[in-house]
């Protein structure tokens, strides 16, 4: 009865404060800020300088964040209101705060695949690429493959590897080294056996099998021909997957990465691309047994369309807070490189060459007319100006044929583009998905292969595709570049390629908080998750990174920058030991 009588009660209390409290919190509306309506914070960040790639307030000097968003951003006495019991400070002591990075295009599970492989970045001659190779080969078992990849043959005077030179290091193990660019790698002689790549194989519709002056192989093969070794390579494990989703997430942390837009594995090591694969059998994995780290925004071969469509029907675009579906992605040409990215005019050394179209320009407008009536965002790989070319005369196309909305089409790399190219970006915001540290390696081999005039035409046009309204998002294309949106900036800011005391086309150069935007807000917008993360916002996650710089001006002078901590939904993922 005593328990029935308080039952009853009980809402008549509740009814009988609410009565007498609402007209005194109406009357004095600062103790909503008191009692049982004030929002206490679980963390409060201050005494720093956070740049929140928010136009509406740039700047701030404290944070407030509870269960994983922001609560309030501004000055100190803004925010100091929401401390309570439990609230934990970071005190910045001066030191910079900005949004947590977003890479733009990675091929997130590649990168961390190759962190346990064989690595060939630091290979500047041909000797310290078979020295590299043959220490691998020793610890090797009879019988199994030698993968790895990041040669770049221009940092020994452009001569390309062949076959023979590992031959003899490497006669029980099948090997696949893949150029840094992935559009080209480096079979032995044993791996070539075993594919069935002879003197008498023809090229593959967007290929090509390298040959010596008498039509044998070299080793070497050129885009889709690369099929031809790479489906003959084991899968990759699930349990290798996962490991190389952990060491992948903990090298983007240390760089203050906290969002990735990873495009898939499609070298070296994997048959096919295999996105949805690594969404089940690693990611969503990773999601129910609370192993995700970064968030990350997949997008799957324009092939499979049809099948993204059916899940974002049944799940929307959002899994979880860690998991996004974004696109469908899809090739127009190579490589500048392997000298197979698509260009108006031949290569300056091969009058005969003007790269590889490896896609067919109808089957692509086929498929991304279908792709883009059922709302799916769409990102093409161009990187030689016909590619682009081609490619916005396709999106101007597909805006006729299915009507304007808010789409924003992306263009992958968009490194060489046409006298007016970048104007055409802006007439229909087409997201321009750049790498900026791809230049350091690009400018003098695009001035040997393209000539000095064409090669500063139109190269990295980063400016440019501001100044004309594009969405301009910056991004490493990790494992070929490496996965550090820090270095982009500073690249972006000065254009100097190593060895160079000048910059590289420096009417290009953006300022650097132009270059922190193209890392965070526009990035986020460049795959719609503008909404969650890219700023430091009240409602959006607590995703920022904490510099070691204490002098914004220095900063923004000099481009250089370092990490002392990362946060993710505001708690700390990574710190620096000093």
């Amino acid at each position: 009865m005593l328990n029935m009588k308080m039952m009853v009660a009980a809402p008549l209390v509740v009814l009988s404060l609410s009565i007498v409290l609402f007209p005194i919190f109406n009357t004095y509306p600062f103790l909503r800020n008191w009692g049982w309506t004030r929002q206490v914070a679980d963390l409060l960040v201050i005494n720093g300088t956070i740049y929140t790639s928010d136009s509406s307030l740039p700047f701030a000097d404290s944070m407030a964040v509870r269960n994983g968003r922001i609560l309030r951003i501004g000055d100190y006495s803004s925010v100091q209101a929401l401390a309570g019991y439990g609230t934990e400070y970071i005190n910045l002591q001066g030191r910079i705060v900005v949004p947590g990075f977003i890479d733009s295009h990675v091929h997130f599970l590649s990168g961390g695949l190759q962190m346990a492989r064989v690595e060939l970045r630091k290979a500047n001659t041909k000797e310290k690429f078979v020295e590299i190779v043959k220490a691998a080969a020793k610890n090797m078992e009879h019988g199994s493959w030698i993968l790895g990849g990041g040669w770049n043959n221009d940092f020994w005077g452009g001569e390309l590897p062949m076959a023979t030179w590992i031959d003899d290091i490497t006669e029980n193990n099948p090997v696949w080294l893949s150029r840094m660019d992935g559009h080209m790698g480096l079979a032995n002689s044993l791996a070539l056996e075993i594919a069935g790549v002879t003197k008498n194989i023809e090229d593959p519709i967007g290929g090509t099998v390298v040959r010596n002056t008498g039509g044998e192989p070299t080793g070497l093969l050129i885009d889709s021909a690369m099929k031809l070794v790479l489906s003959c390579i084991p899968e990759v494990s699930k349990d290798d997957r996962r490991k190389a989703l952990e060491r992948a997430s903990n090298l983007a942390l240390m760089r203050g990465v906290t969002t990735v837009v990873d495009f898939g594995r499609y070298f070296p090591g994997t048959s096919v691309e295999l996105p949805w694969e690594d969404l089940t059998d690693v990611y969503r994995w990773a999601d129910i047994y609370g192993k995700m780290k970064i968030r990350v925004c997949l997008f799957f071969p324009m092939r499979t369309w049809q099948r993204l469509v059916d899940l974002i029907g049944q799940t929307g675009r959002k899994l979880s807070q860690w998991i996004y579906l974004g696109g469908v992605k899809d090739f127009s040409d190579g490589s500048l490189g392997s000298s197979s990215a698509l260009f108006y005019k031949a290569y300056a050394e091969e009058p005969h060459n003007y790269g590889l179209q490896v896609t067919n320009i109808d089957d692509l407008l086929n498929s991304t007319i279908s792709s883009d009536k059922f709302n799916l965002q769409v990102a093409i790989h161009a990187i030689g100006d016909r590619a682009n070319g081609m490619i916005l005369d396709m999106y101007t196309s597909v805006v006729a044929t299915n009507g304007m909305r808010d789409r924003r089409f992306r263009i992958e790399h968009a490194q060489h583009l046409a006298p007016g190219a970048a104007a055409k970006f802006g007439q229909h915001h087409i997201v321009a998905s750049v790498q900026p540290d791809h230049l350091l390696d690009d400018a003098e081999s695009a001035i040997k292969k393209l000539g000095l005039e064409r090669a500063q035409e139109g190269s990295y046009m980063f400016k440019s595709l501001l100044n004309s309204d594009a969405v301009l998002a910056f991004g490493s294309d990790w494992p070929v570049a490496d996965i550090n949106p820090l270095s982009s900036i500073k690249t972006a800011m000065e254009r100097i390629p190593p060895g160079w005391e000048n910059g590289w086309i420096t009417t290009e150069r953006i300022s650097l908080p132009e270059a922190l935007n193209a890392s965070t807000i526009l990035a986020a917008k460049a795959c719609f998750l503008d909404k969650d993360v890219g700023s430091l916002s009240t409602g959006k996650m607590a995703d920022f990174v904490v510099l070691m710089n204490d002098s914004w001006e220095g900063f923004a002078e000099h481009g250089y920058g370092s990490i002392a901590a990362t946060y993710v939904g505001g708690r700390q993922a990574y710190i620096r030991n000093i």
